[in-house]
């Protein structure tokens, strides 16, 4: 795959995931002219998450099982109509309607990632996933700042305007540039792909790793949902293009992230995550100074935009190395946790920053942070004796005769 390609699909699933995340630069805005009290606004953001949970379990397997190029093609329409939908609401159910549509439709990232994967030499694999999933990071935090200024200019409802015309004209791009899949053998059928998807959620080392990255993106969620709410009030009162910007400062933690694939690559992930986890928990240490500096804020931000994406690369690493068969359905499964996690953390960062203000949010972030370590912990812990057994079959199979 050349690269213009591969931009092209870094792009789709840039905006993609942006039909997510960018209601939460503009939260109040949209709160207050949709008249969601302030204390449900999360819902707003937790709406797109929960509607991406439904389309991760029914959407995902058709990879397996129909043409991904035209399921491409689809999705990104089909987003276009929820961002529709949205920007034309006059009354909050409506805009909830949109919001649930899109994010349903944004799993078009995984479906990407998985046509990524398969039209790209065995050579060239890694180096086309990288390039496509970074579309991702830039979607989710660039998403911020695009939002703001835009909201700014024209308001909240030009965003959701801009993201549709974006995804109906990515829909005939790519339908017209990239080529179609070339697949070996029989597609599996679709209840086969949903009753391997259901599978892993008893499996150890995948729960694991779910688990982690449920808290991690709860603790991710609490920072982005609640910062914009309290940035806009006092003793800042920012305005949304001002709030947006912060994003840079996420997007470079999350850019300097791209180490953690040579580090998992190197047999490095598990205790890289518990690392990058510390850090985690610290920069809330840092994101609870908003009201006095922003300025350390800005460091807390760059520290936890790190150490996510460290953890949910080196998660990811992981997964596809245990599963390298069923690549598609453990990454779906596994973004089961993120989604949730995601849609925890919006929901209950507005309601806890209503009742208790900026250092009520912060312990929720922390303490959401402190989980992730702790079960990082016990799952270390758990795996350690098992590897040992595993190591000691293997000693006594090499002395064995053939």
């Amino acid at each position: 795959m050349d690269a213009w390609r591969r931009v092209l699909l870094a792009v789709v699933c840039g905006v993609a995931v942006a039909s997510i995340y960018a209601a939460q630069p503009v939260l109040g805005p949209m709160g207050h002219d949709l008249g969601v009290p302030a204390d449900r606004t999360g819902w707003i953001v937790a709406t797109g998450q929960l509607g991406y949970l439904a389309g991760l379990v029914l959407l995902v397997p058709l990879g397996d099982v129909a043409d991904r190029r035209r399921l491409i093609t689809g999705h990104l329409a089909l987003t276009a109509v929820g961002m529709v939908l949205t920007a034309a609401a006059s009354a909050a159910w409506m805009a909830f309607a949109g919001l649930a549509t899109a994010g349903v439709f944004a799993v078009v990232v995984q479906t990407t990632v998985a046509y990524a994967a398969s039209v790209s030499p065995p050579a060239e694999r890694g180096r086309t996933i990288g390039v496509v999933t970074s579309g991702v990071v830039v979607g989710i935090l660039g998403a911020r700042v695009v939002t703001g200024t835009l909201a700014d200019a024209w308001g909240w409802r030009s965003v959701y305007v801009v993201l549709a015309v974006l995804s109906l004209g990515l829909a005939a791009l790519v339908l017209v540039a990239l080529p179609p899949e070339e697949r070996s053998g029989r597609p599996a059928g679709y209840r086969r792909a949903l009753v391997s998807l259901g599978k892993l959620f008893g499996q150890p080392g995948f729960l694991t790793r779910g688990v982690i990255a449920f808290f991690l993106f709860a603790s991710f969620g609490t920072l982005w949902s609640g910062l914009s709410l309290s940035l806009a009030g006092p003793p800042w009162r920012l305005s949304e293009s001002a709030i947006g910007l912060l994003g840079v400062a996420g997007l470079a933690g999350a850019l300097g992230a791209a180490r953690a694939g040579r580090w998992a690559d190197g047999g490095r992930a598990i205790p890289v995550s518990g690392l990058a986890l510390t850090l985690l928990v610290v920069s809330w240490a840092a994101i609870v100074q908003l009201p006095w500096s922003l300025w350390v804020l800005v460091a807390g931000i760059v520290v936890l935009d790190f150490a996510v994406q460290v953890v949910h690369v080196s998660n990811q690493h992981l997964l596809t190395a245990a599963h390298p068969d069923h690549t598609s359905g453990v990454i779906g499964g596994y973004m089961v946790f993120y989604s949730l996690g995601s849609a925890l953390g919006a929901a209950t960062t507005t309601a806890v920053f209503t009742a208790y203000g900026w250092p009520g949010s912060s312990l929720l972030g922390a303490g959401f942070a402190v989980c992730a370590l702790a079960v990082w912990a016990i799952g270390r812990r758990l795996a350690a004796p098992r590897q040992g057994r595993e190591s000691v079959r293997s000693w006594q199979d090499g002395r064995s005769p053939a």
